[in-house]
């Protein structure tokens, strides 16, 4: 009788580390198909944002005149290479991802938010390590950064491939405006002067600064460009150029003219 019911306990003891075996199996293969699943609502989401169709594509063009007064200075930069950089491109469409406020550059370091014309951040979409924008045609917007740490850094931007300082083809190693410890950067529109700038403005790639310069293309239209560099400590100031002759000039309306 006893040796009955040992056998009995042994057997339900190995049905029940088979059964446990079994429903760990079936846990396994149904994590697995989420992680399946997810990679692929992922990888959908990555190619809805990359696309973007004709009639949703916009670029910056010239809006009105802003006050913005400048000044320049002589930088040392720390380094010959910048310490990050990051972009956000933008078109007339709903990107999926996570929605955020603000881009978090240089590990935390620098907040980069666009705003609209009422000083409002425009929401962002994250979605992986890529930010979109979803813009709207008329819109006047500016680029803001704020410094939270005791650091002076120079940020170069660049809208449609254009440096807003110069509107000059874009380049990482081109001038930048000047962001002191603690403080915060409006950039508002493409440089003219030293007094004023032409604010940014959401409008159809054609009518593009990009579009109708020189130096630029609609090709690269709807994207914002930012890099960073850290540089020596110096009293804050506002922004720094070559030159007043360096400012971006007025964009041409037909540049083809001149070739004729």
């Amino acid at each position: 009788m006893k040796l009955h019911h040992f056998i009995n306990l042994l057997f339900c003891l190995f049905l029940g580390l088979f059964i446990s075996a079994c429903s760990k199996k079936t846990e396994e293969r149904a994590a697995d198909a989420t992680v399946v699943a997810d990679s692929a609502s992922i990888e959908a989401a990555d190619a809805t944002n990359a696309q973007t169709a004709e009639n949703e594509k916009l670029g910056t063009k010239w809006g009105d005149d802003v006050t913005s007064n400048v000044s320049s200075v002589e930088l040392t930069r720390l380094s010959v290479n910048p310490i990050a950089q990051a972009s956000v491109r933008y078109a007339n469409k709903q990107y999926q991802g996570k929605a955020v406020n603000s881009l978090s550059v240089a590990s935390g370091v620098i907040s980069f938010t666009v705003l609209d014309d009422q000083a409002k951040p425009l929401p962002l979409v994250r979605d992986g390590k890529n930010y979109f924008l979803k813009a709207k045609d008329g819109q006047s917007y500016q680029l803001q950064y704020e410094n939270h740490s005791d650091k002076s850094f120079e940020i170069v931007a660049s809208v449609d491939g254009l440096d807003v300082l110069t509107g000059q083809e874009a380049s990482k190693y081109a001038s930048g405006y000047v962001l002191g410890p603690h403080r915060t950067l409006n950039i508002e529109g493409f440089r003219k002067s030293d007094s004023a700038v032409a604010s940014f403005t959401f409008g159809q790639p054609d009518e593009a600064y990009a579009a109708n310069s020189s130096q630029g293309s609609i090709d690269n239209t709807g994207i914002i460009g930012t890099v960073i560099f850290e540089v020596e400590p110096l009293e804050p100031v506002e922004a720094v150029a070559d030159t007043a002759d360096a400012y971006a000039p007025a964009p041409n309306a037909f540049p083809g003219d001149k070739k004729n």
